[in-house]
C-alpha cells in the first residue's frame, strides 16, 4: 500500500503528498495579511488535550483542537491541521491531516477573544513507522472584519504506536516459598505492516500488589527478547498481583498489563 500516502481523502481527513500546503510563505511561518487594522493574535492552540496522538493498526482516532485567538472586531473563524514535511523553499511540501467539516464552531470568552474547536480524522493508514515522531501545527485565525493571520509551525504534536503488554504467572495456587514463573509479551502497532510486532530490547518493570493493597511495588526489571517476549521468576510470600509495566519510549507510549492474581496457599 506504498501508493496510500498520495489519496487526497479519507474519512473526512485530507491527506497531503508532495502538495503546497499552506498559503503562507515558508519563510516568513507568522505572514499576516492585514487590512486597516491589525491582524488577529493567537495565543493559544491545543491539539488531543495535549497528550500525543496515539495509533493503533487500523482504528481511525477523532482528534479535537482548539485554537485561541483575539482581535478588535471579534474572531469569526479558525482553522488548524497537523502536518509533516520539509521546506523546499520558497513552498512548503509534505503530508497531513485537516479538520473534518469547514467552519470551526467558535465560543466568545469576551467581545475580542474567541475558542474555535475543530475535529480531526486521524488514519493510520496513511502512516509509516516513521511517522512515529513530532509533527508540526499549522494555526489560522480571521477576525470578524475579515483581517486574517497563520502560521506554519505554532506548536507541535507528537504520534505515538499503539503498546499492548500481557502477564501470566502461574501456578495458581501455589504454595508459600515455592517459585512462580511470570510471562509476557510487550507489542506495538506496525504501521508499516498493519499488525502487531514484538518491542525487542525494551525494559519492563515486574511489579507487585498485595491483596488488600492499591499500589503497585517494583520487585525486578527484564528485557524484552527480540520477540517481545518477557520471562522471569520469583517466589511465592502472599497472595497478590503480578503485573509487568512499561515505562514507554518516544515513539511508543507506556503501558500496564492487568494485574493476574496468584493465591498463595
Amino acid at each position: 500500500m506504498r501508493i496510500r500516502a498520495t489519496v487526497a481523502a479519507v474519512s473526512g481527513a485530507l491527506a497531503l503528498s508532495a502538495l503546497t500546503v499552506p498559503v503562507s510563505q515558508a519563510s516568513n511561518p507568522s505572514f499576516a495579511l492585514t487590512r486597516a487594522n491589525a491582524a488577529p493574535v493567537i495565543s493559544k492552540v491545543v491539539v488531543n488535550s495535549g497528550k500525543p496522538i496515539v495509533l493503533g493498526t487500523t482504528a481511525t482516532k477523532k482528534v479535537t483542537v482548539s485554537v485561541t485567538a483575539s482581535h478588535s472586531s471579534g474572531i469569526e473563524d479558525a482553522l488548524s491541521y497537523i502536518w509533516r514535511g520539509r521546506d523546499s523553499n520558497p513552498n512548503l511540501y509534505g503530508f497531513g491531516f485537516h479538520p473534518d467539516g469547514e467552519r470551526a464552531k467558535c465560543k466568545a470568552a469576551n467581545a475580542t477573544t474567541s475558542t474555535c474547536t475543530l475535529t480531526i480524522t486521524v488514519d493510520p493508514g496513511y502512516l509509516w513507522n516513521t511517522n512515529a515522531t513530532t509533527w508540526r501545527v499549522y494555526a489560522s485565525a480571521w477576525g470578524k472584519d475579515g483581517n486574517f493571520t497563520e502560521n506554519d509551525r505554532f506548536s507541535s504534536v507528537r504520534f505515538q504506536r499503539l503498546s499492548r503488554l500481557t502477564v501470566n504467572a502461574s501456578p495458581e495456587p501455589v504454595k508459600k516459598g515455592r517459585t512462580i514463573t511470570v510471562t509476557g509479551k510487550l507489542d506495538r502497532a506496525n504501521w508499516d505492516t498493519r499488525k502487531y510486532a514484538g518491542y525487542a530490547s525494551q525494559s519492563v518493570k515486574l511489579q507487585f500488589r498485595k491483596k488488600n493493597s492499591s499500589t503497585y511495588t517494583t520487585v525486578k526489571t527484564v528485557k524484552s527478547s527480540n520477540t517481545g517476549t518477557l520471562k522471569t521468576t520469583v517466589k511465592a510470600v502472599e497472595d497478590g498481583y503480578w503485573r509487568w509495566s512499561f515505562a514507554g519510549t518516544t515513539s511508543t507510549p507506556a503501558v500496564n498489563a492487568t494485574g493476574d492474581f496468584v493465591d498463595v496457599k
